[in-house]
């Protein structure tokens, strides 16, 4: 069978392949993710926003797509590059393939590549541009529309919720109000299973709608892009920050950490994956953490802020948790909703809890 599609990266790398999913022609960032299970969770994080994903599992669409395992209603990654590509999947709860959603969300795919050599680019040079094309476009065509396409900055905003909405637990304890930067369905899924009402709000509502909602805490969601385009939530914690116990996750993070005056910076090639080990240095245990950031918080800034690290990244050393004590606030960089990944870091949602429990008990 004869390639039809191909990648462009802006250094001037080609890979061909086979299409699949829509046949569109699209410039990402490249990234890659080290997940063995869960590209149905991954194609539907908001979070790869205009990024196309490598997957460094071989197999890719052997169980299909479950109704109930999407973490946005609309997916908006960028395109999904992989080595095998199964278009008949063996499960019993799959409703369609991978290249049929795909498809309807104009989603390129393209299989037949080889992704151990494609990763090892992006771990050696860093993630970069890349055109999503078919096999006939020439490397000087693909090079000239790489030069001439941003990638765009509004990620957040195309992602986030328009308009607020509420997600009742079956027995509600506590009422948390979520910032929606583009987060993944599974948190609020663990918030509810832990008594919270959940009111998600856009992105960029503003603190007195906030206080209105009378929340006993607020969440900071992950979501995808730089952490400095997101304005207006780093502005609102600099608002809220003591007011209310406060937990972000992954950009969350980031924001709180912006918004406490330490400085972010941009990985060489990001944290993607269901097994990035990340060591508690208040417990000294190691987790076995999903994660999926391009950016990441200055540790040297952050020294000389109210912010206390709380994890380690045991890869590159990177900062993955932070707190302060003062203000009723933690954040960390990873994903304790996984989704999909381990498990070891739920207790993080059972830790915000137990900080809208003192609240309410010194009120």
């Amino acid at each position: 069978m004869e390639y039809n599609r191909k990648i462009i990266l802006e250094d001037g790398q080609q890979y061909y392949g086979y299409g699949f999913g829509d046949a569109c022609d699209c410039v990402c960032e490249i990234v890659f993710n080290t997940s063995m299970v869960g590209y149905q969770e991954i194609i539907s994080d908001p979070s790869y926003t205009y990024q196309a994903v490598v997957m460094t599992y071989p197999l890719i669409g052997n169980y299909g797509m479950a109704d109930d395992d999407y973490e946005t209603e609309i997916p908006t990654i960028g395109g999904l590059i992989v080595r095998e590509y199964n278009d008949l999947p063996s499960n019993f709860r799959s409703t369609a393939t991978l290249s049929e959603i795909m498809q309807k969300y104009h989603i390129p795919g393209i299989s037949g590549v080889d992704t151990r050599k494609l990763t090892r680019s992006i771990r050696d040079v860093g993630s970069r541009k890349v055109l999503i094309t078919d096999a006939a476009t020439s490397l000087e065509e693909g090079l000239k529309i790489l030069k001439e396409t941003d990638i765009p900055t509004d990620a957040v905003s195309k992602v986030s919720c328009k308009k607020i909405w509420t997600a009742d637990a079956a027995d509600e304890k506590y009422h948390v109000v979520a910032i929606d930067c583009g987060m993944k369905r599974n948190i609020v899924r663990s918030l509810n299973a832990r008594g919270c009402k959940v009111t998600v709000v856009p992105w960029n509502t503003t603190a007195q709608t906030i206080e209105e909602l009378r929340p006993d805490g607020i969440f900071i969601s992950n979501g995808p892009g730089n952490p400095e385009d997101v304005k207006p939530v780093i502005q609102l914690v600099q608002t809220l920050k003591g007011k209310y116990p406060t937990f972000g996750i992954c950009l969350g993070h980031q924001l709180i950490s912006l918004a406490y005056g330490a400085k972010t910076y941009k990985l060489k090639f990001g944290h993607r994956g269901g097994n990035h080990p990340v060591r508690n240095l208040e417990t000294n245990k190691i987790e076995i953490t999903s994660q999926n950031h391009s950016y990441a918080v200055d540790m040297e800034s952050l020294s000389a802020t109210d912010l206390t690290p709380t994890h380690i990244n045991l890869l590159d050393q990177t900062i993955e948790g932070v707190k302060c004590d003062r203000d009723r606030i933690f954040s960390v960089q990873y994903h304790p909703e996984s989704a999909p990944g381990p498990q070891d870091s739920a207790y993080l949602f059972d830790q915000f809890l137990c900080l809208m429990e003192e609240e309410k008990n010194n009120a």
